[in-house]
């Protein structure tokens, strides 16, 4: 089977496998839901992270290379996977989130509170976790991703729904570019940096309290303007700075 359809599967796999993981994550474990909401996490509408499919792209072509003459020589071969897997994910993480800070005004998650951050966009925590997560993927994904492989080899009619997820990827993709050229927009207009999952939240509280009927997969679908949420993050963020300053 062609490498290109090989990483296509992949991203398929991961992105909707990401979508999950962060779901779950942002609704038991996330500091920015105290309130313990269900919010569709993400920069895209539809269940897909593209991050975490580019990710596990990367994971399979690192766990791949092991056998690669110079590689398979290495004393401690597999701590050296684990930390170029760590280094490859963190470094993903912050290109996409610097692009989307610096480009579209835009923050998809924020560890401005976690130790040895760099921008709020990466910090040695999380580094540690993509390690771990190199690990497992290791040990325990990477067996069953060549497993899949060789089943997506011999049923390559499912090709097909492969084929249809990336339609359908691109025209969200495109939709979301064009909410994020209106979101970067506004943001300049408020002298904010939007911050994606706080606006959702914020969205989602204030149709409820409206008991107006919310949207998962449109969340930032809204019965008042958008830069007024903006105005109010804004605001927000000042009383915080006030408040830390002890004005």
């Amino acid at each position: 089977m062609k490498l290109s359809l090989a990483l296509a599967f992949l991203f398929f796999i991961g992105s909707v496998a990401g979508w999950v993981i962060e779901l779950i994550f942002r609704r038991f474990f996330s500091s920015a839901n105290p309130e313990r909401k269900w919010i569709n996490p993400g920069f895209c509408t539809g269940p897909y992270v593209p991050l975490y499919g580019f990710g596990l792209c990367i994971m399979f072509l690192i766990a791949m290379a092991e056998a690669l003459p110079w590689i398979a020589g290495l004393k401690y071969k597999k701590l050296a996977l684990f930390a170029v897997m760590a280094v490859a994910m963190t470094a993903i993480e912050y290109i996409a989130g610097l692009l989307m800070l610096k480009v579209a005004h835009v923050r998809l998650w924020d560890y401005s509170g976690v130790w040895g951050n760099i921008q709020g966009l990466i910090c040695p925590k999380f580094s540690l976790i993509w390690a771990l997560l190199g690990a497992a993927y290791y040990f325990l994904i990477h067996p069953r991703i060549i497993e899949s492989l060789i089943w997506f080899s011999n049923n390559l009619a499912f090709s097909f729904f492969v084929g249809m997820f990336f339609g359908v990827f691109i025209i969200d993709m495109a939709h979301s570019l064009h909410l994020t050229g209106r979101l970067r927009k506004l943001a300049v207009e408020n002298d904010v940096t939007v911050r994606y999952e706080h606006l959702k939240l914020q969205i989602k509280k204030a149709r409820e309290e409206r008991k107006l009927k919310y949207n998962f997969f449109t969340p930032f679908r809204s019965d008042k303007p958008l830069s007024e949420y903006l105005k109010e993050m804004r605001e927000s963020l000042e009383e915080k700075k006030d408040s830390k300053s002890g004005k």
